[in-house]
């Protein structure tokens, strides 16, 4: 059976002890107020992720996630940090390819599918991103964008290993836009990759995989976004900086 997932991505964004308030909020307020298992992960910045990890402790179902990772493993690479340093401090997921890896710093499915399999065999959990920018949208060109990107990131791995992936679909016209995909639209776009899962592995592995979906989720629509038969939950941004907000959308499942 697939998890709920509400994982909140900080981006580059708090102090150290911003950082430190809002995870001993977000912990606090969710022990006493989430009744639901959905896992909750909370992605900071590097810098952070120590702190966090000691706050988090063994509070149920609380992990701590990396925004990115080196493909890798050690040497002369000034400025990376390697899956094996990121568990080493606690870390039980990475993001891999977000849209903004992807726009801004330039990684391509290549490099991604190498980060996604080097966080795999360092026994941690990739959260890969997929999405289309909105000129691919409107050009009805979003499927073909989706499989591309699913296909080169993620096909050239075992079926055990695809088992411990969950992917993040994430509209890009609708990321920090104020903008969110209809539910109808993210449970289209979630079924169709659950249906390329299926045709190249199987439908029960299609079944175990977690889809989130990414573009402005707020309290406001997490509990219809959520219903959705495919969605499995949310890769947070904005919203995951304010522990009431998160807290909530949390308690939408």
């Amino acid at each position: 059976m697939r998890k709920n997932i509400a994982a909140g991505n900080w981006k580059m964004n708090l102090t150290l002890d911003e950082g430190q308030k809002l995870a001993s909020e977000v912990i606090n307020m969710a022990k006493g107020e989430v009744s639901n298992d959905a896992e909750i992960i909370l992605i900071p910045p590097f810098v952070h992720i120590t702190s966090v990890e000691k706050l988090v402790g063994s509070a149920a179902n609380v992990k701590v996630g990396a925004q990115n990772c080196s493909d890798q493993g050690s040497g002369a690479y000034t400025g990376e940090t390697s899956v094996s340093m990121l568990k080493s401090a606690g870390v039980s997921y990475v993001v891999i390819g977000h849209s903004e890896r992807r726009e801004l710093f330039g990684e391509d499915n290549a490099l991604l599918a190498a980060k996604t399999k080097a966080v795999l065999d360092g026994g941690l959990k990739p959260i890969y991103c997929c999405g289309e920018k909105l000129e691919s949208r409107e050009a009805e060109q979003h499927f073909a964008v989706n499989k591309e990107q699913i296909e080169e990131g993620l096909f050239g791995l075992s079926k055990e290993e695809i088992l411990n992936v969950v992917i993040a679909y994430e509209p890009v016209w609708a990321i920090g836009t104020g903008v969110t995909a209809s539910s109808d639209q993210a449970q289209e776009m979630h079924a169709y990759i659950r249906g390329l899962i299926a045709e190249k592995y199987d439908q029960e592995t299609a079944d175990s995989i977690s889809i989130l979906y990414g573009g402005s989720v707020k309290p406001g629509n997490a509990q219809e976004l959520f219903a959705q038969p495919d969605v499995d939950g949310g890769l947070v941004g904005g919203a995951s900086l304010k522990s009431r907000d998160f807290v909530d959308i949390i308690k939408s499942f």
